[in-house]
């Protein structure tokens, strides 16, 4: 689907409001058959169960053209930029508020920015930083892409830090993953995405757990030792026997995606961030003239 506007500005806040209520009633088609090739999988009957509801509530998501998740989240946006892009950042922000508000609005949506102390609602899923966005510049371009992935608080909770250090090898960070899967049980809807960040700084870290949740499922980190790590926590996290919603069974996890950053010589920081079995996102494809391509898989 395309869109044409002469107004830049005005052609990303629409993107955004499209993108953040289409996130939160269509989930990827990815994710649909990780979800079908789950069910296949799964023998526990409590397991079948769950998994068999999740593809009712995805199919009357579709019938009624309304939200998979009664929890809209937080809209989180990452954003790549081209340096020739006629749009100023600053700009691209002020769009991608308007367009959260408007969609909060007009869908409407539930809202749920609260100030983070006195827990007074701040908007219409709006707010101080708020939707949250993660830039990244690319030179000789003069496009934009942004994608929408919309954060509920039950899988958002489970997040979690861990300051390896480099002693700690490769066994002390599956160690960790695995105990904070196992620690978070049924709390973040599984069976989801388990995402982790290794390398970079603490704060860094975590935003790579989250940049991999956003990931189609099933893709493999480019890097052979990374990919190899995705694949082995992909079948220890599965032999778990958590299973769907916390009540036992073969499918804990639909995927593990990794990403890296290079880091200090005495560190090793991990983090992880789980996403639950409705792993929302979509994206949008902005040209410098205003076109809009939406793309449903990115």
């Amino acid at each position: 689907m395309s869109t044409v506007a002469t107004d830049i500005q005005k052609a990303v806040e629409d993107a955004a409001a499209h993108l953040y209520v289409w996130a939160l009633k269509d989930i990827p088609q990815d994710l649909r058959d990780a979800i079908r090739d789950a069910r296949e999988r799964e023998t526990s009957v409590p397991g079948q169960r769950v998994l068999d509801t999740i593809i009712r509530n995805v199919a009357i998501a579709d019938d009624r053209t309304t939200l998979v998740c009664q929890d809209t989240g937080i809209a989180v946006y990452y954003c790549r930029v081209g340096e020739h892009f006629p749009l100023h950042p600053a700009r691209i922000y002020e769009a991608l508020y308007d367009g959260t508000e408007r969609a909060t609005v007009e869908h409407p949506l539930r809202s749920n920015t609260v100030h983070t102390l006195t827990r007074e609602n701040t908007g219409q899923n709006v707010g101080y930083r708020v939707p949250i966005v993660h830039w990244d510049f690319v030179p000789d371009w003069d496009g934009l892409d942004v994608k929408c992935v919309p954060k509920g608080s039950g899988s958002e909770n489970m997040s979690f830090l861990k300051m390896c250090v480099p002693a700690d090898g490769v066994a002390g960070i599956k160690r960790f993953v695995l105990d904070s899967i196992v620690n978070a049980g049924g709390k973040p809807c599984p069976p989801g995405i388990v995402g982790v960040g290794i390398g970079g700084s603490a704060d860094y870290a975590m935003h790579l757990a989250k940049e991999a949740i956003a990931r189609p499922v099933g893709t493999r980190n480019p890097d052979p030792e990374v990919a190899k790590l995705e694949e082995e926590l992909y079948g220890l996290l599965n032999e778990t026997g958590i299973g769907p919603m916390g009540l036992g069974g073969d499918v804990t996890v639909l995927q593990c995606h990794i990403e890296h950053a290079d880091t200090h010589m005495t560190l090793n920081p991990v983090a992880v961030n789980y996403q639950c079995w409705a792993a929302r996102r979509a994206s949008a494809h902005i040209a410098a003239d205003g076109t809009v391509d939406f793309d449903r898989e990115a």
